[in-house]
C-alpha cells in the first residue's frame, strides 16, 4: 500500500489529483459510504457540484452553511467537494482535522482575480478603512481582511460596520455594487469578478422570459447589474433554493451555476427549472473548476486521504479571525444559512 501511495503522490504533484485506475465495475457510492464509516469522514459539498456528488454528500450548502458545518463537525476527516478556497476555509475553522480536496486544481476565477500582494498595496491606500472580503478568496487574502462575508450574510455584515467607517470590499465588484445599492454605503471596490456569473446573456434570457411568461427570473448577486435589474429575486444559492420552494410559481429561470438545479428539482419535483444561458453556444452555465471534482476523484481522495490541504500556522491564526468575525455577526443577528 505504501508503494501505491508514493506513486499516487508523484501523480498528484503533476496533476493535482490522484490518477489511479479504478475498476469500472466498482460501486462508487457503496465504497464511498463505506469509507465514510471506516475513517469517520464527512463529505461537504457545494450546490454547484455534480448531482452524483451531491447525492452522496453528508451536507450540501452554500459558503456560509459549509463554513458553519466545517467548524462544528466532529469527523476526523473533512472531504470537501468544492473548490480550493472552500477547503482552505474548512482547514482554518477546524485546523486539527485532516481536510482533503478531490482535485487541488479546482480553483476559483474570482479568488484568482485578487492576488494578496497586489491587494496589500491597494489596501495601504486606505489605512482607516475596514476590509470586508467575500469568502470566495484565497487564504492569504483572508489574512488581510477584517471581516469575511458570504452572499447570504453580506448585507448583515456591511450593516454591522459603523457608518462613519470607510469600507473596502473585495474581490467581487458585482456583489459589491449590489451591496452599495442595498445598504447605501459608499464602498471602495476591488475590480474582480466570477467568470461564471459574468457571461449570462441578456438577450437570451429576455427570449426565455418571453417563451415562459409565467416564469420567475432569479439571479445570484455575483451577476452583472444589467442581469440583476431583470430579476424577480436576487439571492445566494441557499436563498434562491428557498425562494423556489416557497414561491407559488411553477417555473423559474435561474441565473447562477447550473449545478444548483439538482437540489431545486429534488425539493420541488413538480416545478420546472430553466438554466439561464451564457453568451457562448452552451445551453447552461457551468463552472469548470467546480466540475473538476468527480466521483472517481472523490473516492480516491477518501481512500488515500489525498490531496490534503496544508496551511501554515500563521495563515490559519491570522486568516480565521475574519471568518470568526463573520460567524459571530451572523449568530448575533440570528442569521442562518
Amino acid at each position: 500500500m505504501s508503494e501505491v501511495i508514493e506513486i499516487a503522490k508523484t501523480e498528484l504533484n503533476q496533476k493535482g489529483y490522484l490518477d489511479i485506475d479504478i475498476d469500472p465495475t466498482l460501486d462508487l457510492v457503496h465504497e464511498i459510504n463505506k469509507l465514510k464509516k471506516e475513517k469517520n469522514a464527512i463529505i461537504l459539498a457545494h450546490y454547484y457540484q455534480e448531482s452524483e456528488i451531491q447525492d452522496v454528500a453528508d451536507y450540501i450548502g452554500d459558503s456560509l452553511g459549509l463554513s458553519q458545518k466545517a467548524e462544528s463537525t466532529e469527523a476526523d476527516i473533512i472531504v470537501f467537494a468544492g473548490v480550493h478556497f472552500m477547503a482552505e476555509t474548512a482547514k482554518m475553522l477546524n485546523p486539527t482535522k485532516k481536510v482533503v480536496l478531490p482535485d487541488l486544481k479546482a480553483g476559483c476565477s474570482l479568488a484568482d482575480s485578487c492576488p494578496a500582494p497586489l491587494f496589500k498595496k491597494f489596501k495601504e491606500r486606505y489605512p482607516d478603512h475596514v476590509v470586508v472580503s467575500y469568502i470566495n478568496c484565497t487564504a492569504e487574502l483572508k489574512t488581510l481582511t477584517d471581516i469575511c462575508c458570504t452572499s447570504s450574510n453580506a448585507e448583515v455584515v456591511i450593516n454591522s460596520i459603523p457608518k462613519e467607517k470607510g469600507i473596502i470590499f473585495a474581490p467581487d465588484k458585482n456583489l459589491g455594487a449590489y451591496l452599495i445599492k442595498k445598504t447605501g454605503r459608499d464602498m471602495i471596490l476591488w475590480n474582480g469578478a466570477c467568470m461564471v456569473h459574468e457571461i449570462f446573456s441578456h438577450e437570451k434570457i429576455t427570449k426565455l422570459m418571453h417563451r415562459y411568461p409565467g416564469a420567475k427570473f432569479i439571479a445570484h448577486p455575483e451577476c452583472e447589474e444589467h442581469i440583476l435589474t431583470m430579476a424577480d429575486f436576487i439571492g445566494s444559492t441557499s436563498q434562491l433554493i428557498k425562494y423556489t420552494v416557497n414561491n407559488e410559481a411553477i417555473s423559474f429561470i435561474v441565473a447562477t451555476e447550473a449545478g444548483i438545479l439538482h437540489q431545486m428539482e429534488l425539493l420541488s419535483p413538480t416545478k420546472t427549472f430553466i438554466p439561464a444561458p451564457p453568451t457562448n453556444s452552451c445551453a447552461c452555465n457551468e463552472c469548470p473548476h467546480m466540475k473538476r471534482n468527480t466521483m472517481e476523484k472523490l473516492y480516491l481522495s477518501m481512500k488515500y486521504e489525498l490531496p490534503e490541504i496544508i496551511l501554515e500556522d500563521w495563515v490559519i491564526q491570522k486568516g480565521r479571525k475574519c471568518i470568526d468575525a463573520m460567524l459571530k455577526i451572523s449568530v448575533d443577528a440570528g442569521f442562518k444559512a
